[in-house]
């Protein structure tokens, strides 16, 4: 077997394997070579795969007029080859330009996969491995158990089972802090059970490629650089914001509004940059995909590579005996395809305007990427489920758009129990504006600071460059502030509850400032 692998890779790697997936079905000795766990139930005839790839414009035209998304991005690889790269309606900004395979996008959660490419290059440079200890690599990088601390990998972490909760440190990106700040604060944040729990989280991934970058003696997006984009000759890829505001073909990010979608925002990731800063073009994307499915091509050694594309942790659980799991690898997704082959994909998404994804199927040598700078509403998902629906069965077998939208509804659900409530009638008299201002400090969230606003009234500074919210009374020492970033959707509302001594209040509660319930601030 161990012969066959290595002729397999070098056969990938060539440029006249075009049909590599159907010589292996059709040709009975080299079947004969795979074992049952690499078969699949669903044969794919020849021309299976080019009529997906030719119904490909009539099912992005279809999904972007219903979803409503400005622009979109597709691309598919196939043997070796790019088979189809196509931009569709406008990338917003000046002009309204139109979007074409050129067109860079932010990747958001892509990025994560990308980046464990580059992680996989430095395993297979002997740089670091998958398994080596962050306090080996980042010292001062800690969880809030010690005994987790000391066994906590870089695996662990890019498999999202460090039992670091989900989302973990979001919070303090939309508060304006930096990324080491939030590293440093993860380690005053509850843990689920270590290896056991699966929680997607951004800054726990960003800590590991901080580790690698860190062994590798240069900075995350310089070995981004380095280890992965001038190597493949992705020219247009890059793992800096500024990059990605420099580029003349770039996609506007567009947020969901009652009216559609509009060029509102622009996201700003790099604090989480391994875990959702890179910008690339659909065709860009094509040379990483054709690496990936080269088993690492000349760059990764495929044992490298093979634990990163495998499963690590259970990212969805069944609930019922006919459902399948779900796994995550190391920044890949992992599944099986009701046709029974193996998918690795990944999504995307900035609520403030980018929804992405990529699936690739191995057993096919095929895979797809969809870009598109909308917030994220099923469309992307959609497209890619569409397209390797067909690929492996020859047909559309079911409507994914109306089976992926609704599953990201809860995205753009308002936050707060008063949430779109009117304000009560009868409520009781705030207290003297006395009572509530001041410096109150918090160990994860940091110092927030209540004082008289510039047009009178009480606000609320948070942040390192304070952001100001203004504090509306609601009943008696309850006040309520409006909230509206990526981890708190437009509508959101937050309550801040004072109390404490007769004279000034020495606690400050919020709501959606959570950390094991409501955090409470203590005046300083």
């Amino acid at each position: 077997m161990s012969q066959f692998r290595a002729s397999r890779r070098r056969f990938l790697a060539s440029a006249s394997l075009a049909s590599a997936s159907l010589v292996l079905l059709s040709t009975p000795a080299l079947a004969d070579m795979l074992p049952p766990s690499r078969t699949s139930g669903v044969p794919v005839p020849p021309g299976q795969i080019d009529e997906a790839v030719a119904a490909l414009d009539g099912i992005v035209e279809d999904i972007k007029a219903r979803s409503g998304v400005p622009g979109i991005a597709v691309a598919v690889v196939h043997g070796g080859e790019t088979v189809y790269a196509k931009g569709f309606g406008t990338r917003g900004g000046d002009g309204d330009m139109p979007v074409t395979p050129d067109t860079v996008f932010q990747l958001a959660s892509l990025s994560k996969s990308v980046g464990a490419t580059a992680v996989a290059r430095q395993v297979s440079r002997g740089v670091v491995s998958w398994d080596s200890r962050m306090q080996d690599l980042l010292p001062w990088f800690s969880l809030s158990d010690a005994a987790v601390s000391e066994r906590l990998t870089i695996g662990d972490l890019y498999s999202h089972r460090s039992g670091l909760p989900d989302h973990a440190g979001d919070d303090l990106e939309d508060l304006g802090f930096g990324r080491q700040t939030i590293l440093e604060r993860l380690r005053l944040q509850p843990l689920s059970p270590f290896r056991t729990s699966y929680a997607y989280t951004n800054f726990g991934l960003t800590a590991a490629a901080e580790a690698v970058a860190d062994a590798s003696g240069m900075a995350w997006s310089d070995l981004m650089q380095e280890a992965l984009f001038e190597p493949l000759g992705m020219t247009e890829t890059s793992a800096r914001f500024d990059d990605f505001m420099a580029r003349e073909n770039r996609a506007m990010p567009h947020a969901r509004t009652v009216d559609g979608f509009a060029a509102l925002y622009q996201r700003q990731p790099d604090a989480q940059s391994p875990a959702g800063g890179v910008s690339s073009s659909a065709n860009d994307m094509t040379k990483w995909m054709k690496m990936v499915l080269a088993d690492g091509g000349d760059l990764i050694r495929p044992e490298a590579l093979q634990p990163a594309i495998s499963p690590q942790s259970f990212s969805s659980r069944p609930h019922s005996p006919d459902e399948r799991a779900g796994f995550y690898g190391y920044g890949f997704g992992v599944s099986i395809s009701e046709s029974g082959r193996v998918i690795l994909s990944h999504s995307g998404a900035f609520i403030l305007g980018a929804a992405t994804y990529f699936a690739l199927i191995p057993s096919l040598d095929v895979g797809i990427v969809v870009l598109s700078n909308a917030a994220p509403v099923g469309a992307v998902e959609a497209i890619g489920a569409s397209f390797t629906d067909m690929v492996q069965t020859g047909v559309v077998t079911r409507d994914w758009f109306s089976g992926y939208e609704p599953m990201f509804a809860a995205f753009y659900t308002p936050l707060g129990e008063t949430a779109g409530k009117p304000f009560p009638q009868a409520a009781a008299a705030p207290p003297p504006a006395s009572y509530c201002a001041g410096s109150y400090s918090h160990p994860y969230f940091g110092t927030v600071e209540v004082r008289e606003g510039a047009t009178g009234g009480l606000v609320l500074a948070v942040g390192p460059e304070p952001e100001t919210f203004p504090l509306m009374p609601w009943d008696g020492a309850m006040m309520v502030f409006d909230i509206d970033t990526e981890n708190a959707p437009a509508g959101s509302r937050s309550a801040a509850t004072f109390s404490g001594g007769p004279d000034k209040a020495e606690t400050l509660e919020i709501e959606l400032f959570v950390m094991d319930g409501a955090a409470r601030f203590k005046r300083r």
